[in-house]
């Protein structure tokens, strides 16, 4: 059985949010929520300064701690490993982005388009995929639900990678089978030291971070 995950090369990563933008323009997602999101810190003192970028998105933690939180079981870990939402059982009571310690969900109260009151064209389609539409998110919008990322359920469906892994241009994503061995991800994390964000408490993330 997969357990399917990403590895995030912190040394390529160059901080210019294209997987950010990736994630919004494939998920439709609207003003104020980002599944994907891109930390920036500054180390150290001048001259002698160093911009770290930090990538970050849904954990798929293989303990998640939102599952065990939520009351109508509309967050479900999938069998390939992946931690997903059900938005026509989310009830919005947000108890999993409480329990959340990677702060990965969000909640989106009300219908905001990023023009006024008039949607784009772009927006139209995020409000209602056409049949047939290639890259058709199962989210689509919805109010009054928790949601996050879910590695690109649908692109997967198609064997395709997920956005922001397949827009990262510096090459800094890797998405694949963790319980594989022979993976491109697995030997990554094995042979690059690859490690995992507050792994003490216990959820053990599906994203790996390869270090500076």
């Amino acid at each position: 059985m997969a357990r399917y995950g990403m590895v995030i090369d912190l040394k390529r990563c160059i901080g210019c949010y294209g997987c950010q933008i990736a994630c919004k323009a494939e998920n439709f997602t609207p003003p104020g929520i980002t599944w994907a999101l891109v930390l920036k810190n500054e180390q150290g003192s001048f001259p002698a300064v160093r911009r770290l970028s930090l990538p970050m998105l849904c954990m798929h933690c293989a303990e998640p701690a939102c599952e065990k939180v939520c009351p109508s079981g509309a967050t479900v870990k999938e069998e390939d490993g992946t931690v997903t939402v059900d938005y026509e059982t989310c009830i919005g009571c947000r108890y999993c982005m409480v329990a959340c310690p990677y702060g990965s969900r969000y909640f989106n109260d009300r219908e905001l388009n990023y023009y006024g009151d008039q949607r784009t064209p772009y927006e139209e389609v995020g409000a209602d995929p056409p049949e047939g539409w290639e890259s058709k998110p199962r989210r689509a919008r919805c109010t009054g639900r928790v949601e996050k990322c879910d590695l690109c359920s649908h692109r997967r469906e198609q064997e395709l990678e997920p956005a922001c892994v397949a827009n990262c241009m510096a090459k800094a994503r890797y998405f694949g089978d963790l319980d594989d061995p022979y993976s491109e991800v697995s030997r990554l994390v094995r042979e690059k030291g690859g490690f995992q964000l507050n792994p003490e408490l216990g959820t053990d993330p599906s994203v790996y971070y390869l270090p500076v």
